[in-house]
């Protein structure tokens, strides 16, 4: 018992003091953005067409570097302002992996290579194509009714007291109230991390190596495992990728990919706050279709290029 405790132990904080930084990192950068940034800088510079507006919100992450459940009122409050439905829903799934924050961690786990290069590759496209998906979709059929209506109250008060012609709020009164925020964010994602070390932790030293080893031998079972685990794991993108390491020498490197692409794109808490911004038939949409397309692609990966080239651990 002793033993095994201690290697619980050892894998436990290994995982915590590895993703710690990157969760704090990611935690500041949302209270600055949330603080900072006017969402209707956004409109004004982002392409109208279907296409060009749904490739450039799923690299929108690029300059709003924030997680899964930062995004989600990132988004609505852009809705509100007239965001086209394509780019947002495309923005709403890639930006919790094609963010700085994100790429550096996940470079940091499995280094310049394959893994780092699918991640980012397939989350575009996956969600570029959710995005045009929706592309004649009017907005009262995907968005709640509050969301869809721009109303005073809705207005945030910077650009209410812009508009009142009042000066905006003192650069250290800002900076505190970004502070706080940030100081909330890592305190509500701390916990995510804390359960799911815990539980890679718990898996990598009492579930049977048999047990791990033969759901991860085929392609398909070892896929689904891992999806459904990032589902319910609920970890932060900006920490995912060191407990994704932890799979590594049980599971496939398709199946270990499906992790890094599907856990942030839909995951438990994301999908409630999905049914604050959108009707509960899109929410069903917005889950299934990422779903259904990680499957089909890192199946196809896993199937069609070798482990080996995937798997440059």
């Amino acid at each position: 018992m002793g033993a095994t405790l201690a290697t619980f132990s050892t894998i436990l904080l290994g995982i915590f003091i590895e993703a710690v930084p990157f969760l704090l990192l990611g935690a500041l950068v949302s209270g600055l953005i949330e603080v900072f940034v006017d969402p209707s800088f956004l409109e004004r510079i982002l392409p109208r067409r279907p296409l060009a507006g749904a490739v450039a919100g799923a690299f929108l992450g690029l300059a709003f570097p924030v997680c899964e459940c930062g995004v989600v009122p990132v988004v609505r409050r852009l809705y509100r302002k007239g965001l086209p439905l394509p780019t947002g829903i495309a923005f709403l799934l890639a930006a919790p992996v094609v963010n700085p924050v994100v790429l550096i961690s996940t470079w940091t786990a499995f280094g310049w290579g394959p893994m780092l290069l699918g991640r980012f590759a397939l989350t575009v496209a996956i969600a570029a194509v959710v995005g045009l998906i929706f592309v004649r979709a009017r907005p009262d059929e995907v968005l709640l009714p509050a969301v869809d209506r721009l109303t005073e109250d809705l207005i945030s008060p910077l650009a209410h007291a812009a508009a009142q012609y009042e000066p905006p709020p003192p650069i250290r009164e800002r900076l505190g109230k970004a502070l706080l925020l940030a100081g909330d964010d890592f305190l509500d994602m701390g916990r995510y991390l804390v359960a799911g070390a815990m539980l890679a932790a718990g898996m990598q030293t009492l579930v049977p190596q048999d047990l791990l080893l033969r759901l991860g031998q085929g392609q398909l079972s070892g896929i689904l495992v891992l999806m459904t685990l990032a589902f319910v794991l609920s970890v932060c993108s900006t920490v995912d990728a060191f407990l994704a390491l932890a799979f590594t020498g049980t599971f496939s490197a398709a199946a270990v990919l499906s992790f890094l692409v599907f856990g942030p794109m839909v995951d438990i808490k994301s999908m409630l706050m999905f049914a604050g911004v959108f009707r509960r038939r899109v929410v069903v949409y917005l889950v299934l279709l990422p779903l259904l397309l990680t499957l089909a692609a890192t199946l196809l990966l896993g199937f069609n290029i070798p482990l080996s080239a995937l798997g440059a651990f």
